[in-house]
């Protein structure tokens, strides 16, 4: 073995040794709390000078050979927290490190329990390709964007919540900043710093108020099973949060991270339109914000970035991105993008259905429709997003409220397809000229063949081994699925409507 590593095994052996000395006489400080969910220890500290810069604190959470470390963080008037998500059920221990004495060398412990039904874990990346929830669930994501839902106070951000639990979306993207743009020009309730509007701030004192208001929306979708994929910084800003200096981004990113790491389903996005923000944030900038949030989440939450530009892609190739975001309308690119990363793809920006005069908000909601089927059978994802003007100026796409549009029903009918197939995903099919025109995904016996705008009267499974399948002609507009009555072989010709949008789904018999 390496000497390095013996080094390695030697001080973290010694160092599990010392502190399960210190905790032999822990007493527990909380009723057991579920595998992946939180554990939270609050501590009395100074209110003097600036906590924010003045005090560290963090603590070791250890379990058996285990030791994690998770840093804590001021929560105004005189509370510190840490939070912990155990990834294992039996007892765990944990000792505090500060350079205040009075937070220093708190010790306990609290026994994980087994989690509920609907706590799945957090979600990770699943067969190269894919995901599932870290119990092994597959999870397919099919989300909404609401970048600004969180700044428009109670009633509205209350209507959204209710509106999910119909829609059953299981993603949202969404800011941490507000957000100042078209149909978007309303002040929020709250501000992530000190100080007052427009633009007098101190970034070196967090307002908590912000960040509870916050965390408190994620735990809402966590309890509707919707991932919270949050967009750490974006261009569209009046009040100079997306012009701090380096080390203030810096400050903020270790701070969001010690409050939001722990909460299952949280997924990190670097930003929205990055590459509108590079004349402030150069490069080498938004690698050092990957590396930050990579080292201070102990938990390995996802991590993406999503672009502006479509010829300003981010090098999703780079260790600390987990999976590609992207905005692009080109849907029928999916299996490129697949072929260029070697991670999943999630087209979370593929135009929103709406009718306002941008040409990325006014696309049909058949046209939504038909992007995500390429997408999906192509082994890829999207995100759904609703633009419909109205004289409230409330657009779900960036306040939420309630949808008015066709496409969330039907890519919710797909979702159900998907759940209902093989797990593990779908993977595109290859090496035909037919498939450049025709999108088809398989896992194993299964086939999901999606003909768009194309309107065949007649299909030929075109295998030409002998098999036999079933076959289901799906209308993805109309959400009907027609089982056909007889059993097919591959030299049979499968008969269909002559009409756009549908799609087959086969499924190999013995």
């Amino acid at each position: 073995m390496d000497r390095t590593k013996v080094a390695r095994t030697i001080v973290n052996v010694a160092l599990v040794i010392s502190i399960t000395a210190q905790l032999s006489r822990a007493q527990p400080n909380q009723a057991a709390v579920e595998k992946w969910d939180i554990f939270e220890l609050s501590l009395d500290g100074p209110r003097e000078g600036n906590p924010f810069l003045d005090v560290k604190l963090s603590a070791r959470f250890i379990r058996g050979d285990r030791v994690v470390k998770v840093n804590g963080f001021f929560d105004g008037d005189g509370k510190y927290l840490i939070r912990f998500m155990p990834d294992a059920v039996g007892n765990w221990t944990y000792v505090t490190q500060s350079d205040e004495t009075s937070l220093d060398g708190k010790k306990g412990s609290f026994r994980c329990k087994k989690p509920s039904p609907d706590n799945r874990g957090p979600v990770r990346v699943s067969n190269q390709y894919h995901f599932a929830y870290a119990d092994g669930t597959p999870y397919y994501p099919f989300g909404t964007t609401c970048y600004a839902w969180i700044h428009q106070g109670d009633e509205l951000e209350e209507q959204t919540l209710e509106t999910l639990k119909t829609a059953t979306f299981n993603k949202m993207r969404m800011c941490v900043f507000p957000k100042n743009y078209s149909y978007n020009k309303n002040e929020p309730q709250y501000y992530p710093f000190e100080g007052s509007a427009p633009k007098d701030w101190d970034f070196t004192r967090f307002n908590p108020e912000f960040f509870r208001h916050l965390e408190g929306r994620v735990a809402d979708l966590r309890e509707l099973g919707i991932e919270a994929d949050i967009i750490l910084f974006h261009p569209y800003d009046r009040w100079g949060f997306s012009e701090m200096d380096p080390e203030s981004d810096y400050r903020y990113l270790r701070y969001i991270t010690a409050r939001l790491s722990a909460y299952r389903n949280v997924w990190w996005s670097m930003a929205n339109e990055y590459d509108f923000l590079l004349r402030r944030k150069p490069m080498s900038q938004w690698d050092r914000f990957f590396e930050i949030v990579r080292d201070n989440d102990p938990y390995g939450h996802l991590r993406s970035i999503h672009n502006g530009d479509v010829n300003k892609n981010y090098d999703h190739t780079k260790p600390w991105i987990s999976h590609v975001c992207i905005q692009n309308c080109d849907v029928k690119r999916a299996k490129e993008w697949r072929r260029q990363y070697k991670k999943p793809v999630i087209n979370d920006e593929c135009e929103y259905e709406g009718n306002i005069p941008m040409p990325w908000g006014n696309i049909t909601a058949k046209e939504l429709v038909h992007r995500f089927w390429i997408m999906t059978v192509n082994g890829c994802y999207a995100g759904h997003g609703e633009t419909y003007a109205n004289p409230e100026q409330i657009l779900w796409w960036s306040k939420g409220g309630s949808l008015v549009g066709e496409s969330w029903k039907r890519i919710l009918f797909l979702k159900r397809i998907m759940e209902k197939g093989p797990p593990g995903g779908l993977t595109p099919m290859e090496n035909s000229w037919i498939w450049s025109r025709v999108s088809g995904g398989m896992n194993g016996n299964y086939r999901l063949i999606y003909f768009g705008e194309h309107q065949p009267v007649a299909w030929f499974y075109g295998k030409p081994r002998k098999v036999r399948f079933k076959v289901d002609v799906i209308d993805t507009w109309n959400m009907t699925i027609s089982p056909q009555e007889r059993i097919y072989g591959n030299d049979d010709e499968i008969p269909l409507p002559g009409k756009p949008y549908l799609a087959v789904r086969i499924r190999g018999v013995k």
